[in-house]
Formats: structure tokens, sequence, C-alpha cells
């Protein structure tokens, strides 16, 4: 896929690895717009790659609708989709208050809340964006490309993490089957499953928290880069024959339970 001159949707495109792989994607020629909650950050990236953005909470169907609106009258049908809107929390399962002896036990709000965002807000963005790609003419044999953003936390999550994990699991197992259903209509869907990222939920760790987690990658020993993801995710939008697939980007990292 030639990006020059196509329009891409970013959520979560404000920050991190969605803000790396808008800067990538205009460097590439294509028209980029920004879904993201923090408005402000939002406009300000548009503002600097030429885009365009929309105040997003991708749980928020409507938002969601009014989003893609908004992206599309300004730039036109999107062809490509990245998303990169995501939240995490940790709580053990059930757990034993040190100070009180009081038994605990995951706040299952906190755990639907995290399957929201990230499982069922990717989906959402997902449907509605290939219901849109459906409307254009293919070119070169292609009418799109959708790039997910999962975790390794999905193949290898910690203690703490089982609402996380789950919702990244899900995205990871609902690659192939949603590959397999836009396949006849030639768009293409794929996911990264990141690791150690140098991305705002880090940056503003200790800078020796910092370099502990650093030393656990095996090679390259440090954090993953926001511009190493969206080279990948660039390459999964114009590589023709990647779809299907789960990537694990990582350093070859595994995680430990804790």
């Amino acid at each position: 896929m030639q990006l020059k001159g196509l329009t891409a949707i970013i959520t979560g495109g404000a920050s991190g690895l969605g803000a790396a792989t808008a800067r990538l994607l205009t460097e590439r020629g294509a028209r980029v717009g920004i879904f993201d909650m923090n408005e402000a950050l939002a406009a300000e990236v548009a503002a600097e790659i030429g885009g365009a953005y929309a105040k997003v909470n991708v749980t928020n169907e409507a938002e969601v609708d009014a989003g893609f609106a908004k992206i599309r009258a300004e730039l036109g049908q999107e062809r490509i989709l990245v998303n990169c809107a995501g939240i995490g929390n940790a709580f053990k399962t059930a757990w034993r208050d040190k100070e009180t002896g009081e038994v605990k036990s995951f706040p299952t709000a906190d755990f639907e809340r995290i399957i929201q965002v990230n499982l069922i807000g990717t989906f959402r963005c997902i449907a509605k964006s290939a219901a849109g790609m459906l409307t254009l003419e293919p070119i070169d044999g292609e009418r799109g490309a959708i790039v997910n953003t999962a975790s390794v936390a999905a193949e290898d999550g910690q203690m703490g993490q089982a609402a996380y994990s789950a919702s990244k699991g899900g995205v990871v197992g609902m690659t192939l089957p949603i590959a397999r259903d836009l396949a006849r209509d030639r768009i293409r869907v794929n996911t990264i499953l990141p690791g150690l990222f140098n991305t705002p939920l880090l940056q503003g760790a200790p800078e020796h928290v910092k370099q502990a987690l650093a030393a656990q990658v095996p090679n390259p020993s440090r954090l993953g880069d926001p511009s190493e993801y969206a080279a990948l995710a660039v390459h999964m939008c114009e590589n023709a024959y990647f779809n299907g697939e789960d990537v694990r980007l990582d350093g070859s990292i595994r995680m430990a339970p804790r």
C-alpha cells in the first residue's frame, strides 16, 4: 500500500506510540487524524503534523461516530486505522491487606473498565472504520489496513494484570477472525504486542526504575522507543502480504511473574 495521499486515523494518537505513528505516517505522505481524550494535546500534535483531531472516548459510541465523521469531513475516508488507545491498572485477584488484615478482591468495575477501553473500544473502532473502508474502491487491490495494539502481557502477564492481560489477549484473539471477516473486501488486520516502551506511562518514573526495567530486556537492553513501534505499524500498512498476524516487539523479553 502506497501511503502518500491516503487518510489515516490513530486512536490514542496524541502521545506515546500513537503520536510517533502519526508523525511517521505524515512523513510518508499520509493525511492523519487523531482520536484522543486529551483534546489540548491532540490539537497540538495535529497542528504539528498538519492533520486533524477529535476528542474521542473509545468506550462512547456517539463520540466514536462523531470522531469518524469529523475526521472524514476534514481529511476524507480513512484507508488506515491504528488503534493505540488503551489504559492499564494493577490489582491482584484477591489479597489480604497487610495493615488491616482485611480480605479484598479485584474491583469488578475496574476490570470492566479495562475491557471496555482496550478490547471493546478497539473492536468498536475497527468495525466502524472497516464499514467506512467498504465504501471505497480498491487501490492496487486493497481497500485498507488496520493495526491494533496489544501487549506482551497478552502472553505473559504479571501479577495484578488479570484485567489488562485479558483485554490485550482479547485483541490478539480477535485479530485473525477479523482479518478473515474482511479478507474478501481486501482490508488487512494485524496486531503489535509491545514490550517495555519509553512512553508517558514510564517517562514519569524515577530513572533507577527505568534502568531496572531496561535491564530486563535481553537485547537490546533498553526500553523500546515509540519510533520503533511506529516503524512496524507503518510496515504492516505498506506490506500487502502482512495480514492476520500478531507480532511481539519486545527485545525478546519474557515477563517475570512480578
